[in-house]
């Protein structure tokens, strides 16, 4: 029993190894969606979910009408029922279609949930399949599905949308504003893919292996040349994933076909790029962590800051703004609340230009309903094509820039640092570079909000964990508050530049080695320290205890302050004098107090730099010996003023030291003064320049408001004429219809311009004959050339009059007068017929 029900349940396992296609529609999706049903073979080695935007309260009758077009059996699904492979299932009346584990999930469907039924779908979906999860946007109005395709994008499965052949083009224009569409094409050509799609390795495949380090270099180089961003120590499962994608869509059966073809084709390599760096975001995402941030964290900043002091808050990898928006509507609520009214500035940055275009726009689909209260929405939104767009108030506060995390200098005096599901995508090298980086960044008692399956690792020194479940955690303090080393002022690196961190990650060295190293140079080499150029510890060599001590107050790993008495000066002239001049210098015979006693004492200063291009120094210390015992009895015999002597030399020394250093300070600090004075004058210059152009932005700003009164007086112009020209309408309407006489008013070309109600009864004319030429009607008068009177009246500009019979015998008087517009043109000719018997009569 035991060993059929594993069976069981591999088999189980193997079934749901098939990629699944949600297809969502609305108006005019159902003949798409016959349409694409028609196109697919009885096995097309896949699921499909057909999901419609309003709720379908006969499922039976579409299920029925399913079957009709497709060659796969049509079911209704259940909850807890099974995905079975070559089917396609409806969702039952009333309820979302959800998935779990290769099953279905049945959830009543609430009319009031602002959550779309679609991208409610989709997400699940890509919750559960992953890759395997194909989302397909078919005709409909509004935009549901939006949301969904870029969840599904997001976790490498395949999205659709349909064409210009929708009869309502809403729900696929918005699904492909998002980004997240790989294919746009009719129905029938969305089957022929789906089936391409099923049969692709990518699709069902599990424990692929990995691609060759060699190839991905070539990737990683084709990306760094045209985005001059490194991916090497990006995490390898998650490119592969990504490279894999992509060579599913282009059909790309090997590795070495789709490296050809990123070398041919600049647009995939954009492609690609994009591909790498998509997130999942969306406004107030997991409601929890939020309510956090907004109940603890904001009001603990708020109450230690003074009212002039900006509140900072820094979200790298942004995406298109969502996070940041929603960080700033928490911050605005709590500051009005508590009648605080402090600065906010929240910087939302990103490596993609695209996205962080998209975040500065500030405009979103109508489908954030589902995730921004109606409340917020009305204070923090306006409604705007169709769409929301963030107010003022909100977009003021947010900064958004183009910003590479591992490599950019960061910000500085951060409250906050909001990096969601951001160290998921880096490899160790770079997690540990980015964790340093947020703790240069965050101000003292700072705090950090990482993602749901992110954590601070192996760095607790530096943060402590206030909220596990929400991973939100506050910088210690006392903490070592370094810029990590490396940053460039360019953004570039070659492949071949290590990390810093990376160096001690990847010696290959035995263990033996190592320690054989330690313990000769612990016995053997003098001690010492290596020292940045800020004269900050990196590391101690030996026992320097005799040389350095830790100083009273803050704590401190700077050189200078940790140097024992005596041995100041020397230190300080010697790493100045070695800094200028880029070569080991040697001090001897310092006098240095060691706790009851003193000690005689060289040092030498050795520059070097690092292979990222930091400059560094190597410091050593040497404690000269004392003198024998027969030495000492001839020193004691010398007389006092030998050691007064020696006592003046050793200040004299000093004093030379100080001044050397004092007179370095002096240049330095002259340098720094010319420095700031061009920098003084070019914002001087750049003030004048901008000045300038603000007094011709007020000059274009007071044409543009008389431009505007001038169109404003000229708009109510117009709508009294209109409404002139309407009443004049009506007046003519009336009349003609009031009177019994038969009118025709024709144009130049002789064709019907107007006629009366009088006019069609007597001459058997209807309204369609209105712009057809007089010739082409027959009439109900007798021969007579008609037309031959027009034209003359037309031409000569005479009355003429006639008189003619109509077919039941009856006589009339036919008087053509010219038509003569207000500038006294003429434009064409009016004809009037008199019954004469009436008048005789």
């Amino acid at each position: 029993m035991a060993t059929r029900t594993k069976a069981a349940k591999g088999n189980t396992d193997r079934r749901s190894r098939f990629p699944i296609a949600a297809i969502g529609a609305s108006a005019g999706g159902l003949q798409a969606f016959t349409a694409l049903l028609s196109g697919l073979p009885e096995a097309p080695g896949l699921a499909i979910v057909f999901v419609l935007h309003t709720d379908s309260r006969d499922s039976t009758s579409l299920r029925d009408v399913l079957s009709r077009k497709s060659k796969m059996p049509v079911e209704i699904a259940t909850d807890g029922g099974q995905v079975v492979i070559n089917r396609v299932y409806i969702p039952p009346p009333g309820s979302f279609l959800l998935f779990s584990n290769g099953h279905f999930r049945v959830q009543s469907r609430d009319r009031k949930s602002a959550t779309l039924p679609i991208d409610a779908c989709f997400r699940s979906l890509s919750e559960v399949h992953g890759n395997r999860a194909i989302g397909v946007v078919l005709s409909g109005t509004a935009s549901d599905g939006s949301l969904g395709t870029e969840a599904i994008k997001a976790t490498n499965g395949i999205t659709f949308a349909q064409d210009e052949s929708a009869q309502s083009h809403d729900m696929p224009h918005n699904a492909t504003l998002t980004g997240a569409i790989d294919f746009v094409l009719s129905p029938e050509q969305i089957a022929r893919e789906l089936v391409r799609m099923a049969k692709h390795p990518y699709m069902g495949a599990r424990g692929t292996s990995g691609f060759a380090d060699a190839d991905l270099s070539k990737i990683f180089a084709l990306l760094r040349e045209t985005h001059e961003v490194d991916f090497t120590h990006y995490k390898k499962p998650t490119l592969e994933r990504r490279i894999r994608r992509r060579m599913a869509l282009h059909r790309a059966d090997s590795i070495d076909a789709y490296v050809e073809l990123l070398t041919k084709n600049k647009a995939e390599v954009e492609g690609l790029y994009n591909d790498i760096l998509i997130r999942v975001t969306g406004f107030f995402r997991d409601p929890e962590v939020f309510d956090a941030v907004c109940g603890q964290i904001v009001p603990k900043i708020l109450s230690e800051h003074a009212s002039h002091e900006p509140i900072r808050v820094w979200v790298p990898g942004c995406a298109t703004g969502e996070e940041v928006y929603s960080l700033a509507i928490c911050i605005l609520e709590a500051t009005s609340e508590g009648k605080k009214s402090c600065p906010v500035q929240i910087f939302g940055t990103d490596i993609n230009d695209e996205v962080v275009t998209r975040a500065r726009a500030g405009f979103y689909s109508s489908d954030i309903e589902a995730e921004v209260s109606p409340e917020r929405l009305q204070r923090f939104f306006t409604r705007d094509d169709g769409g929301y767009r963030v107010t003022k108030s909100v977009r003021d506060c947010c900064v958004f820039a183009r910003q590479n995390l591992t490599q950019d200098p960061p910000f500085s005096r951060l409250d906050l640092i909001s990096c969601r599901n951001v160290m998921i995508y880096l490899g160790t090298v770079l997690q540990r570079r980015v964790m340093s980086i947020f703790n240069y960044a965050l101000r003292p008692s700072g705090f950090l909000l990482l993602g749901s399956s992110e954590t601070i690792g192996t760095f607790s020194d530096l943060f402590t964990s206030i909220d596990r479940k929400n991973k939100i955690y506050v910088k210690r303090t006392g903490g070592h508050e370094r810029m990590p080393l490396g940053f460039e002022s360019s953004s570039r690196r070659e492949s071949t530049e290590r990390l810093p961190m990376e160096e001690e990650t990847t010696n290959a060295a035995p263990n033996v080695f190592r320690e054989a190293d330690r313990v000769l140079l612990s016995r053997y080499s003098p001690p010492g320290v290596v020292i940045n150029d800020r004269l900050d510890i990196l590391q101690f060599r030996g026992r320097t205890s005799a040389f350095l001590e830790p100083a009273p107050g803050t704590a401190t790993l700077n050189l200078l302050k940790m140097a024992r008495e005596g041995l100041l000066p020397e230190l300080r002239a010697a790493i100045h004098a070695a800094r200028k001049k880029d070569a080991p210098l040697r001090r001897e015979g310092i006098r240095v107090a060691a706790n009851s006693h003193s000690i005689i004492a060289n040092i030498e200063v050795i520059p070097f730099k690092t292979a990222t291009g930091e400059q560094c120094y190597a410091v050593a210390f040497e404690e000269v010996p004392p003198e024998t015992k027969k030495g000492k009895l001839k020193a004691a015999k010398k007389a006092e003023p030998e050691t007064q002597s020696g006592q003046v030399q050793r200040l004299k020394r000093e004093l030379a030291s100080t001044s050397e250093y004092l007179q370095s300070i002096i240049e330095e600090q002259e340098t720094m003064n010319e420095e700031l004075r061009s920098a003084n004058e070019e914002i001087q210059s750049s003030n004048e320049e901008l000045q300038s152009t603000n007094e011709e932005l007020e000059t274009a700003k007071e044409e543009l408001q008389s431009s505007n009164e001038e169109l404003t007086t000229l708009n109510e112009e117009l709508e009294n004429r209109n409404s002139e020209l309407a009443e004049a309408n009506n007046d003519l309407i009336n009349l003609l219809a009031s009177v019994e006489i038969p009118i025709v008013m024709l144009d130049s070309e002789m064709r019907i311009r107007r006629m009366n109600p009088g006019a069609q009864r007597t001459l058997n004319l209807i309204a369609s004959d209105v712009g057809r030429p007089i010739r082409e009607l027959k009439m109900t008068l007798k021969d007579n050339d008609m037309e031959g009177m027009i034209r003359g009246v037309i031409e000569h500009l005479d009355v003429r009059e006639a008189r003619v019979q109509h077919e039941n015998g009856q006589w009339y008087s036919l008087r053509i007068r010219p038509y003569k517009t207000m500038d006294n043109k003429i434009d064409g000719a009016v004809l009037v017929l008199i019954d004469v018997a009436g008048k005789k009569r």
